[in-house]
């Protein structure tokens, strides 16, 4: 069997100097944790500190501009910056290069020189599908500008991401969903979703604490994006990331250092909407077979088994709450990831034929 290389990431942030809009919901300060664009030295350490972590010989190893809007900043400054990761590529330490920026900081010529640099990777921050939402959150782009930067980066052959959010003020379940199906038609290979969340020192929050603005529950969150990954999965645009990444800043509301004022915060919050799909995907089964059960057997595949069981056996105790089942989840590599296998090990009337069984007894 081919092993699968293992995949690194090293990311280096660019907050917010290419970005011409201050969004209402961002704050890539307390996102990133970073203030100032690093400097070229800065670059390569991050670079250099990151590659001598990494164990697995043989992996796939990327350098990612994340912030946003790197397309957006000085074009000199993109060429350094890309540069010094060429360079790495061509010693062949690493293997490609990914940025995200906004769709309207897209171009031909821009296109163009990504390529030369050996990017791979572009994604874009879409939000949102609907002209009304992307102008109310102060995105300063449309979804026209969306559609044309999509196809350009398809065209000049690179790999497509989106990033989408759930909870975005007046966005609706409905509209989500038709951002997904939007989504789906400018045919992403990787997805990232997001809920919102309030940050400090945004229009968000100072919406929230004048009561103008209401963020999603944790678990009305979990099933807004549950409902776009039914989506993406049904197309095979494979989803990359489902919620922030828990940092110092990203954290719980609670805790003193924390950036987040309110909203769907989790530390798990990706393992709750995988679980939540699991959850689904089991109680159909169990709904479809025409006698009552109360115990069965589901096979999975071992990377799937902490989803199908759920974030502290979430799963398993709502099925017997709710249903009555035992569920017994079993580990079977035969088995493809994503995909299971039910057996009823007790019907209704066997369980009851024993309880009476004992009771004569």
């Amino acid at each position: 069997m081919k092993k699968i290389k293992k995949q690194y990431i090293i990311p280096i942030f660019i907050p917010h100097l290419g970005c011409p809009n201050d969004c209402t919901f961002c704050n890539q300060k307390s996102i990133s944790g970073q203030a100032k664009m690093p400097t070229e030295e800065e670059v390569r350490n991050k670079i250099e500190s990151d590659l001598k972590n990494f164990k697995e010989e043989k992996s796939y190893i990327e350098i990612a501009f994340f912030g946003g809007s790197f397309t957006g900043i000085e074009v000199e400054k993109q060429e350094k910056y890309l540069s010094i990761a060429n360079e790495y590529i061509k010693n062949k330490k690493v293997d490609a290069i990914r940025l995200s920026t906004r769709p309207d900081y897209i171009n031909k010529e821009i296109l163009k020189m990504l390529k030369k640099y050996g990017v791979k990777t572009i994604e874009l921050g879409v939000q949102s599908t609907n002209d009304y939402i992307l102008q109310r959150c102060r995105r300063g782009h449309t979804f026209e500008d969306v559609k044309r930067a999509s196809k350009l980066i398809r065209r000049y052959g690179f790999t497509l991401g989106h990033q989408v959010m759930v909870g975005l003020p007046e966005s609706t379940r409905l509209d989500e969903i038709r951002c997904a199906k939007d989504v789906i038609k400018l045919k992403p290979k990787i997805v990232r979703i997001y809920p919102v969340l309030v940050i400090k020192n945004t229009y968000l929050e100072k919406e929230y604490k004048l009561g103008e603005y209401q963020p999603l529950t944790v678990g009305q969150a979990v099933e807004r994006c549950k409902e776009m990954a039914y989506l993406f999965n049904k197309h095979k645009i494979e989803i990359i990331r489902i919620g922030l990444q828990n940092t110092d800043e990203i954290s719980d509301p609670n805790n003193k250092e924390s950036e987040v004022v309110a909203g769907p915060y989790h530390p798990a919050f990706g393992q709750l909407v995988d679980d939540s799909i699991w959850y689904d995907s089991i109680v159909d089964k169990i709904k479809k077979i025409n006698v009552k059960v109360k115990e069965v057997k589901i096979k999975v595949n071992f990377a799937d088994m902490n989803n199908v069981i759920g974030h502290k056996k979430e799963n398993i105790k709502k099925i017997k709450e709710i249903y009555d089942v035992d569920v017994n989840v079993i580990a079977d590599n035969k088995i493809k990831q994503g995909k299971s296998e039910l057996e009823i090990v007790q019907t209704y009337d066997e369980y009851m034929e024993q309880v009476r069984e004992k009771i004569k007894l």
